[in-house]
């Protein structure tokens, strides 16, 4: 029998995903009305994959129909909120002012894995080596500013001084299993001694990792070996083994490292050359566990070939963290046609009563769907184009930062006409399938549930409509306010899956809003987290790779919330 998960059935609703039932613009007015008996379709034909890919037998998938009579009564505080029971707990809470409501369903689990990343340095900076693109930030330890820069297609370290080491890591240190290949050169033949570089992993600091050590000897000997330091003493797991002969200046070579459990596994080669088929080296050791990856360069002791310079020209790495984020509830989030008005309606309730068994995506649902991983559905009411699947946050900047500005058509690489008449054209195909923050809370919420989306015109900031800006969704944005403190992260007992959280993280004078993102409920820690598109993860993200995705803490999120709005 195969084996399913939660995030599977995600995958497989995305290849089924509805297209928008509401359309977003009045250009798109009929693609979505056709659009609305495909959803209906998709939504049928994802009922019928979904229990060969879930747990054989588990009836929690397929709860039964609520026919009960149901108890709804009025919740203390602010803003006014309704709460449906039935004989099992709470069914369902309703805001006053707000479509959003939160409803008991099928128990599901959020998570999220590393995002294999490929970094080809094509950014030029001066004292370090900047973000990759998507693996974290890179670090550096040893030496001073000016050992590291970037060139167009090299990440570089000068080697100043014989017998002294320098280390490049990507700052990401919850790496346990994984894969790294990183594309090495030097710049001379070693002279003297040996000069070599390292694929670090394991990395605890510069005194505490593993690494696999290509060294290149004075006659041009090209050696493989495994080395541990652990508080400044080094042992030998593997020794050299002679890979390669004839080095000349500027060859370029591949290490490859490979980490399951315990069991360490390598091999080098030269570029030009064909990918062993064997690993040169497997070891088994447990003394480091869960650490960041990189690189290091040396010239030894005696080595007259310095200054000179080593090349890492790409990193590529794919691997698990030791300890994901994961959620699991039986939230799910759906929206009203309408705000709620705050009285029960037998419209109001139907449409509680049919929720529960409904497992077409929910806002939460559509939030993975963009994550690390997800399907690609491309809808037929848009051409064809993109509308879920794995997302980056946006195009590079010279210097490997990345642009803001993805909203949800350019994701989907379309042009778009907004109710206030603005217009945006077809985008770059550089913009494909990327969203920044407030993009991307505007592909769930706007695109596929509904919500009109309008730009930046602030007449058209009704309260009913889902503005272009973090800035503005938080203080005008649709629905109501939750809680909001200016100057602080504000309390918030009332906070529920699907809420808009707000933060003013940039440290601008200005104060700003100037990050968005969803929040999906506590995860296994007891951790309050949220899901937003981000520029060091490259996309979508619940996990903590450049900073906590978390609203508790010391973290730069939790420590700039400002507003939380149930749209």
């Amino acid at each position: 029998m195969p084996s399913f998960n939660r995030r599977s059935v995600l995958a497989a609703l995305a290849t089924t995903a509805a297209v928008p039932l509401v359309g977003a613009a009045p250009a798109c007015a009929a693609a979505a009305t056709a659009g609305t008996a495909a959803a209906a379709t998709g939504v049928e034909f994802a009922r019928e994959r979904i229990p060969g890919l879930i747990a054989f037998g588990d009836p929690g998938w397929f709860p039964d129909a609520v026919r009960e009579a149901l108890t709804v009564q009025a919740l203390p505080g602010s803003p006014a909120r309704t709460q449906v029971s039935d004989s099992r707990g709470v069914l369902a809470v309703l805001t006053t002012g707000a479509r959003t409501v939160t409803v008991r369903g099928p128990r599901r689990s959020f998570t999220e894995q590393k995002r294999p990343f490929v970094d080809p340095f094509a950014r030029t900076r001066t004292g370090d080596w900047g973000m990759s693109p998507g693996g974290g930030n890179w670090t550096t330890a040893n030496g001073a500013p000016a050992n590291y820069h970037t060139e167009p297609s090299s990440g570089v370290i000068l080697l100043s001084q014989n017998n002294s080491s320098y280390f490049a890591t990507l700052n990401d240190p919850d790496i346990a299993d994984f894969s790294a290949t990183a594309l090495v050169s030097l710049e001379v033949v070693p002279a003297g001694a040996d000069t070599s570089v390292s694929l670090t992993f394991a990395y605890q600091g510069y005194d505490n990792h593993y690494r696999a050590r290509l060294a290149v000897t004075p006659a041009g000997l090209v050696r493989l070996s495994v080395e541990k330091e652990q508080a400044d003493v080094v042992t030998t797991l593997a020794a050299a083994v002679q890979v390669g002969t004839g080095y000349a200046a500027g060859q370029r070579w591949r290490i490859r490292v490979e980490r399951t459990g315990i069991t360490l596994r390598t091999r080098a080669w030269r570029s030009d050359l064909a990918e062993p088929g064997t690993w040169t080296h497997v070891v088994d050791d447990s003394t480091f566990g869960a650490g960041k990856v990189g690189v290091r360069a040396i010239a030894s002791k005696n080595s007259t070939a310095v200054p000179s310079r080593v090349f890492v020209h790409e990193f590529a790495g794919s691997g698990l963290w030791a300890a994901p984020p994961v959620v699991t509830h039986d939230t799910w989030v759906r929206l009203l046609p309408a705000p709620f008005s705050g009285t029960w309606t037998p419209d109001v309730e139907q449409r509680v009563r049919a929720w529960p068994t409904d497992i077409s995506p929910d806002a939460l649902a559509l939030a993975a769907m963009l994550q690390t991983g997800a399907a690609a559905y491309h809808s037929p009411a848009q051409g064809g184009a993109q509308v879920l699947g794995e997302s980056g946050y946006g195009p590079l900047n010279p210097d490997g930062t990345r642009v803001e500005g993805a909203d949800f058509h350019e994701y989907m690489g379309i042009g778009w006409t907004f109710p206030s008449g603005e217009v945006k054209p077809a985008p770059g195909p550089e913009w494909a399938r990327t969203l920044d923050c407030s993009g991307m809370v505007r592909m769930v919420f706007g695109y596929h549930l509904g919500i009109p989306a309008v730009y930046d015109n602030p007449a058209t900031f009704t309260g009913l409509t889902l503005p272009r800006r973090s800035r503005d969704i938080g203080p005008t944005g649709p629905g109501v306010v939750i809680h909001r403190d200016d100057t602080a992260p504000p309390p918030h007992p009332n906070i529920a899956p699907g809420d808009i959280v707000c933060f003013d993280a940039d440290p601008d004078p200005a104060a700003e809003l100037d990050h968005v993102g969803i929040y999906l409920g506590q995860d296994d820690n007891g951790h309050p987290r949220f899901i937003s598109s981000r520029k060091t993860v490259n996309g979508p993200t619940l996990s903590d790779l450049g900073g906590a995705s978390t609203l508790d803490g010391p973290g730069t999120y939790a420590t700039s919330l400002r507003i939380i709005r149930r749209f």
